[in-house]
């Protein structure tokens, strides 16, 4: 069980760092104002460490015992608890309104895909680690 605990915890931090990768490049590239969503995060530790910490206890959703064999599915799957998070939680308590809208009508569908990468990274690490 400490294995699968720890590859959970690793596998979601990692996810979570590959994620913040994709958004800082998204951002500083312009790809991400292109779209018109207000996202253009500046790559500190500040920014990284609660980012990784995050992913890290949500990547602890994969110890439950359900679409063992469908990894990527199971990524996605489990990337939608953080994503309402976000949309409900973090988003509204900056101000942003419910889904973030207030980023750009689009935020939601990028916060979406960006957590399907998460889940994905996640997933994969865990399936990696637990055989």
């Amino acid at each position: 069980m400490i294995r699968k605990i720890s590859c959970g915890y690793v596998g979601g931090a990692l996810g979570a760092l590959v994620d913040s990768i994709d958004v800082w490049v998204l951002g500083k590239l312009g790809v991400l104002a292109l779209l018109g969503v207000g996202l253009k995060p500046e790559f500190t530790a500040g920014w990284l460490y609660p980012r990784l910490v995050w992913g890290g206890l949500w990547g602890l959703l994969l110890v439950l015992p359900f679409l063992k064999n469908r990894v990527l599915p199971r990524g996605m799957l489990m990337s939608l608890a953080p994503t309402a998070m976000v949309w409900f939680v973090m988003f509204p308590g900056m101000g942003k309104g419910m889904l973030g809208l207030g980023f750009g009508l689009l935020t939601p569908l990028v916060v979406l895909l960006l957590n399907f990468i998460w889940g994905m990274v996640a997933a994969l690490w865990y399936r990696s680690g637990t055989r």
